[in-house]
């Protein structure tokens, strides 16, 4: 009689007069070991019972769940959801499916987070984490599995990095803003404590106004959410170092921030281009709608994604070379907010 509900691998065997073990042989297509007449048992009552194998279980017997770990700092940060994009597409397009877990900028989440998905059986992580602390490193070595880092690197985990080129993106920021006659910079950053890529776009900020030194002056400041009278007030000193037709601009450390400052420029009644010159990192949607539209840099998100996954899939394919690190360069999208003189 067939069972009520969705078959198992013991009905089968029930069926056909055979083991598990049997049925399983068949099913990995190891009928060479089994005899002529107990192979068409088993596939006639496969066909009978209308049995079909889970993926997973079948996955699982091979070593692999064919899943990947997607761990990411923030979901809401735009830079993340297209991060995901690229990697998903990747994974899709290798047989992979990816499993998401967003830390909502709890770093106290990060060995949660990698310890519940190694309990889905994940092959591999692919981190775009806050990059603070031991407590990913420590995770990832007791769980076994590789993993590629994304935008932040985390201190002591030697593992493949996928980033944009902060260097050459920051370069030409400057450049393109010296070009155009600023000589007063000022840039917006999240707090730097802990965060690899928010540390590596502020030393590449001081490299090029040390370059351009001493017709250019740069200064660095730190937005904390919530603190909008810190922003106003460095905006209103940027302006006043701006003396004798010495332009002044900010160039924003990534969308969070671009969207502060242009808060702040409506609470203080001034206008992109005008007032100030910008330059902000990532180019979200509304970045083109925003007065004069503001210039950006566009990071390869897709990229970065695929890259990430690629990588990852190359090391659960058997790949044993050293750590890896891919920076892929950005473009600079120039708008109205950073006309030339």
């Amino acid at each position: 009689m067939k069972p009520t509900g969705r078959a198992t691998i013991a009905d089968v065997a029930e069926a056909a007069g055979v083991s598990k073990a049997t049925v399983s042989r068949f099913l990995n297509h190891r009928e060479r070991l089994l005899s002529p007449d107990i192979a068409a048992r088993v596939e006639v009552a496969i066909a009978k019972l209308g049995y079909s194998p889970s993926p997973m279980a079948q996955a699982l017997s091979h070593g692999r769940s064919r899943l990947v770990g997607l761990i990411v700092a923030d979901i809401t940060n735009p830079y993340s959801v297209a991060v995901l994009r690229g990697a998903e597409k990747a994974c899709q397009d290798a047989g992979y499916l990816v499993m998401l877990f967003n830390l909502g900028n709890e770093s106290e989440r990060e060995r949660e987070a990698i310890d519940a998905l190694a309990g889905y059986q994940v092959d591999g992580f692919i981190l775009n984490t806050l990059g603070r602390g031991s407590n990913v490193v420590d995770a990832v070595t007791l769980h076994g599995k590789p993993a590629v880092l994304v935008d932040r690197r985390h201190a002591g985990m030697h593992t493949d990095f996928v980033s944009l080129d902060n260097d050459s993106a920051m370069a030409a920021t400057c450049g393109h803003l010296v070009e155009g006659g600023y000589r007063e910079l000022l840039y917006v950053t999240e707090p730097q404590k802990g965060v690899s890529s928010r540390r590596e776009r502020t030393a590449a900020f001081g490299a090029c106004v040390a370059a351009h030194e001493p017709r250019v002056a740069g200064e660095v400041f730190e937005s904390v959410e919530g603190e909008t009278d810190a922003l106003d007030e460095a905006l209103r000193a940027l302006r006043q170092r701006a003396k004798r037709g010495r332009r002044a601009a900010v160039v924003a450390g990534n969308a969070v921030v671009t969207l502060r400052i242009a808060q702040a420029m409506a609470r203080l009644g001034w206008q992109f281009g005008a007032d100030l010159g910008f330059v902000g990192f990532d180019d979200p949607e509304w970045a083109s709608l925003i007065g004069p539209g503001l210039s950006t840099v566009a990071q390869p998100t897709d990229a970065i994604g695929r890259a990430a996954a690629t990588c990852l899939i190359e090391r659960l394919r058997g790949l044993d070379a050293p750590a890896r690190q891919l920076l892929l360069p950005g473009e600079l999208v120039v708008r109205g907010s950073s006309r030339a003189v």
